[in-house]
């Protein structure tokens, strides 16, 4: 099979981008982002009309990104000069990005740059996998794509971790780790996938990426994922849904589980992109029991459509 060049992509982008570009500005101007109102949620979306090739998929999922963060006003709405802002990526398997397990590496990458770019005086990259760190970190791609950047890239010490005071409903205190907390903001970058337990782990799930003992949520997960997200005042999600498992999540392992949808969406409001992720893995929002009761505590909307929407076809 014949590698396809950054030309032939760009080629193939400038194409596409003409037969588009009425259509995409149609998508730009939303109603529901119109009258000069930030955005709350922002879906980019791949528009061209050949399927990507695996070597275009990286550059793809960068300028999705680029597009979705840029649609909510820019970062430099989340980041301002001299903060400390901790990028909370999933690296949970000891998987290659293919695979779709981890949060794209591209992903993270143009999060960190752009972190960069607004000003920040550093930016940590981290989480606490279920897969040795010594094995994920590397197999995700993520360091890799992150160091040059100048991104602080931690593995998480498990002696750490300290006791945090939740006061949730059912949580009333847990082990977090406490650089985390201390950060001037947390981007929270999960993938969209499957998930035995919950049906799904998107946004909410992710933040278990900052706990100790899972084993506590396990036994009621919808109730102590919605402390948690209280805990942590989501200011900004990021959803990579470049390629997702819509089935044998999380950690997936066959190339056949995964599914191209060359999306990335972001956000201001946990449960809507929730919502949506749920959507795009095939799943009702209403019928997944931790959206439902994220809904009912007023962490958030189901109907993502309601809020100040942007939806942006990129190619």
């Amino acid at each position: 099979m014949r590698m396809h060049s950054r030309r032939d992509f760009l080629a193939r982008s400038a194409t596409a981008a003409g037969m588009l570009a009425l259509g995409a500005d149609r998508l730009l101007a939303a109603p529901s982002a119109a009258g000069g109102k930030a955005a709350d949620m922002t879906i980019a979306k791949w528009a061209g009309f050949q399927q990507p090739t695996a070597a275009e998929i990286p550059q793809i999922a960068a300028k999705l990104t680029e597009k979705a963060i840029e649609g909510l006003g820019g970062m430099q709405r989340f980041v301002s000069k001299g903060m400390v802002v901790w990028v909370k990526p999933n690296i949970g398997w000891d998987r290659t990005p293919e695979l779709a397990a981890n949060t794209n590496p591209e992903v993270v990458a143009t999060i960190v740059r752009l972190c960069f770019e607004a000003g920040a005086k550093k930016v940590k990259v981290g989480d606490n996998p279920v897969n040795p760190a010594d094995r994920t970190y590397p197999a995700s791609g993520i360091p890799a794509a992150v160091k040059p950047l100048g991104a602080e890239v931690v593995m998480l010490d498990k002696v750490k971790f300290k006791e945090a005071t939740i006061n949730g409903e059912r949580l009333k205190k847990h082990l977090l780790y406490p650089d985390i907390l201390d950060c001037d903001l947390v981007i929270n970058v999960p993938i969209a996938k499957h998930h035995r337990l919950p049906e799904v782990t998107l946004c909410m799930k992710n933040y278990m990426g900052v706990i100790e003992d899972r084993k506590t949520f396990h036994q009621a997960i919808p109730e102590c994922l919605i402390d948690l997200t209280r805990f942590m005042k989501p200011r900004l999600c990021v959803l990579d849904a470049v390629r997702v498992l819509p089935t044998n999540g999380p950690s997936g392992g066959k190339a056949d589980y995964v599914k191209l949808k060359t999306t990335v969406a972001a956000g201001v409001d946990i449960v809507a992109l929730d919502a949506f992720g749920a959507e795009l893995l095939g799943r009702k929002p209403a019928e997944i029991e931790t959206i439902v009761k994220a809904e009912q505590a007023k962490l958030g909307k189901i109907d993502y459509r309601s809020l100040a929407l942007r939806e942006i076809a990129v190619s």
